[in-house]
């Protein structure tokens, strides 16, 4: 026991042995909160407070789980494989899978990832005659997506003009589309299991009784449906509910836009009556002037629960700051400073540049390429979202589930086989006209069409009829040979990376199998998916006990296709080889380095335009500012440019609020030593200078514009527009005009003798 507990900070040893009660940890960056749930967890299992399956653990990314069951593993003699600790979607997959009659589905059906399902809503549009300008298909996805993560079904959601009564009746033939098909999108997973678990009672009163502990990591990122899911779980409302260890932290909620919602925080306290409530405030990753930063900044928003990260680390560098003339001087400048942290010896894997929008990252990308460094953009295609990947995995799931349209249409005609659009459209025709998949529809096609749609079909069935019994490793390969995948990128020119990428598939496969516990002579298919299978099922009371791990549920080809579609949609970014690393700052969320360079800190783009018409928008980016700052371990850069290139116009730039809500005493600003790019654009090198000097030297590199009393850079005050800053000034005398930056008002030209401008 005192092995299992020592080294934790008085905090975190509150926090691991609490007793069996609801309990809300808030949990700073860098406070260890890993270790805290995975030690509570142990702890638990211990001292005998609980087994290891009366333990239900969600977290967020799949690498995250995978670092709990690993860590685990090393604490505790038990085998992990069966313990429920994974995503709210791998969870409710698990769960799905083993009661998937009751929850009227078949036993194989499919997970469409992010990109599989904008192509089924594409074919939707297009089956239904639908102009996709009028009702964009990414917007109809938002929608259907936005719906079910507020548990609603189409004919719950209130249409309030012909626009959205139009979205409501796409999102009801979407979903019996999907139910066709037997294939469920990521938000349905969540939903189709929150159903279930509401009208069957046998079945939710016993996974109730069973966990009697539930852990919830990065608690402020649940929505609405997944809270409501918790609830559901935990038996919220009842005598005596489940114990909920929650652990987030308000200041890093980030993902309003993806519908999470902070406000299940306070919730959370209220309604499961939580007396215990420890804040981690010792932070083990970042030094003082970084942590102050973050403190100070933070302390803007309203309506916090309330921590200060504190550190024992020493106060190290203070923060840099760098105003450049354009978005290239900034881009050089960090480049130069990467150069000199590269020279001291830092790995350029230890060094971020972080930025708000990705169309930032062409200039950064550019100015590494042209020196050499090399670098690695994060949010780029993952494996199993390649193109090559995805042709591969289509015909893995006709074989598990031949009426998978989405599928079916990837590689009917992939490499080609004489199957045109023609052809195509007498299939979908006679597949409308009977109600059927498009795989059941081939028979009614006739003439040469038929025969070559025929052709195919065979070829799937001789698939399914040569992998029968064969493991799954020795399966893909059989597909990759029977589909002529392998040959047809032989005669690419630059085929050979995609071979190499479906010679890899068979290692993900092999690694699979052994990482989930799946006997090398498992049978591969359950048989073919027949019409009936895809029907609802008649309502059920039986309780069939997920209890052990996938391969008890499921088949070995079944499981491995939802791993792919679950890996595909994992947000969470993976570290890479020696090079620099270029994200958002969305992406860095639970990333950490060395260095840390935060650009283009400009009103408009950080915080971003489209939040600043409301309070909580800003606070929410004030949040993302809060994330960007402690992801750095010992250096932080901050950078701002006067002109940016976006979407092909330039704009003219305040520099971001952000920077005067930091403390002056932990910062440090740096100026160039030739002047801004209104006198020319010159190779920059950098000095550093105290803030008030850096001031100074902006004031007199200003001053040839000084000529009618306004210049360059000088704040103003303007009664109707607010807050703004000349960027530039036209003639000169009674003609003089500037071209003043109002942040939210845009670039106004105002005649300097008739403006009522008050400096500022």
């Amino acid at each position: 026991m005192q092995n299992l507990l020592h080294n934790l900070n008085p905090e975190q040893l509150a926090a691991v042995t609490l007793p069996s009660q609801s309990a809300l940890i808030l949990a700073g960056a860098g406070s260890g909160k890993t270790r805290v749930l995975t030690t509570r967890i142990a702890w638990l299992i211990q001292t005998g407070q609980v087994s290891p399956g009366g333990i239900l653990a969600v977290t967020f990314t799949n690498k995250a789980a995978k670092e709990m069951l690993t860590r685990l593993s090393a604490l505790l003699p038990i085998n992990t494989r069966g313990m429920w600790i994974g995503t709210f979607h791998g969870l409710c997959n698990r769960l799905l899978r083993a009661h998937h009659r009751d929850a009227g589905l078949p036993q194989t059906f499919q997970i469409l990832d992010s990109g599989d399902q904008l192509s089924f809503i594409k074919r939707l549009l297009k089956a239904n005659n639908i102009d996709d300008e009028k009702f964009p298909p990414r917007t109809l996805m938002y929608f259907i997506n936005s719906a079910k993560d507020q548990g609603l079904r189409a004919a719950q959601v209130e249409a309030h003009d012909d626009f959205n009564r139009k979205m409501v009746a796409l999102y009801d033939l979407y979903d019996a589309q999907c139910q066709r098909e037997g294939v469920v999108d990521f938000a349905e997973l969540l939903l189709r299991t929150y159903e279930l678990l509401s009208r069957n009672q046998p079945l939710r009163e016993h996974y109730q009784a069973r966990f009697r502990h539930i852990l919830v990591d990065e608690f402020q990122d649940t929505n609405d449906l997944q809270y409501q899911w918790l609830k559901l779980m935990a038996g919220a409302g009842k005598q005596e509910p489940a114990a909920v260890f929650a652990v987030g932290d308000d200041d890093q909620s980030i993902y309003a836009f993806r519908g999470a919602n902070v406000g299940n925080m306070s919730a959370f306290e209220r309604e499961f009556q939580v007396r215990n409530l420890i804040k981690l405030e010792q932070n083990y990753r970042s030094h003082g002037h970084i942590l102050d930063s973050a403190n100070v900044l933070i302390a803007n928003n309203s309506k916090r629960l309330g921590k200060n990260l504190r550190t024992d680390a020493g106060h190290g560098e203070p923060v840099r700051i760098m105003e450049a003339s354009s978005d290239i001087q900034e881009a050089n400048w960090i480049i130069d400073e990467a150069k000199n942290l590269i020279r001291e010896g830092s790995l350029r894997s230890e060094i971020a540049i972080l930025y708000r929008s990705n169309a930032q990252s062409r200039v950064i990308e550019h100015a590494l390429f042209t020196a050499g460094i090399p670098y690695r953009v994060y949010g780029g295609q993952r494996f199993f979202e390649r193109a090559e990947i995805k042709h591969a995995i289509a015909y893995l799931q006709l074989m598990d589930n031949p009426h998978n349209d989405s599928a079916f249409l990837r590689v009917v005609n992939f490499p080609a086989r004489g199957i045109g659009a023609r052809s195509m459209e007498q299939l979908q025709d006679a597949a409308r006209q009977h109600g059927i998949s498009l795989y059941a529809a081939v028979p009614h096609v006739g003439g040469k069409a038929g025969s070559s749609l025929a052709n195919f079909v065979r070829l799937i069935e001789s698939a399914r009829f040569e992998t029968q019994n064969l493991p799954l490793p020795e399966m893909v390969q059989v597909v990759l040979d029977l589909s002529t995948l392998l040959t047809h990128y032989q005669t690419e020119k630059e085929g050979a990376d995609r071979i190499e990428n479906l010679e890899q598939l068979i290692n993900a496969a092999t690694l699979f199998v052994s990482e989930e516990g799946f006997s090398r002579e498992a049978p591969a298919l359950t048989g073919p998916a027949s019409a009936a299978a895809l029907l609802p099922a008649a309502d059920s009371v039986t309780v069939i006990d997920a209890d052990a791990a996938l391969p008890a549920v499921m088949s070995p080809l079944s499981a491995f296709l939802s791993h792919a579609s679950l890996e595909a949609g994992d947000n969470q970014a993976q570290a890479g080889q020696d090079a620099l690393q270029l994200m958002t700052v969305h992406s860095a969320k639970g990333l950490e380095f060395d260095a840390v360079f935060i650009t283009g800190l400009e009103e408009g783009l950080f915080p971003h335009e489209n939040s600043m018409q409301e309070a909580s928008g800003v606070e929410e980016e004030r949040r993302l500012m809060y994330v960007a700052i402690t992801r750095a371990r010992q250096r932080l850069y901050l950078s701002f440019s006067q002109t940016r290139m976006l979407h092909g116009q330039t704009r003219y730039n305040m520099r971001s609020r952000f920077l005067d809500e930091l403390p002056d005493e932990s910062l440090k600003w740096l100026s160039p030593k030739i002047q801004p790019s209104w006198f020319g654009n010159k190779k920059s090198a950098w000095d550093e200078a105290p803030a008030a000097e850096a001031n100074r030297l902006a004031q007199g590199m200003s001053k040839a514009q000084d000529s009618h009393g306004w210049r360059i850079g000088q704040n103003v005050l303007h009664a109707k527009f607010g807050e703004g800053v000349i960027v530039n000034i036209e003639g000169s005398g009674s003609s003089a005009r500037a071209h003043i930056n109002f942040g939210q008002f845009g670039m106004k030209l105002l005649d300097l003798s008739i403006a009522k401008l008050d400096k500022i």
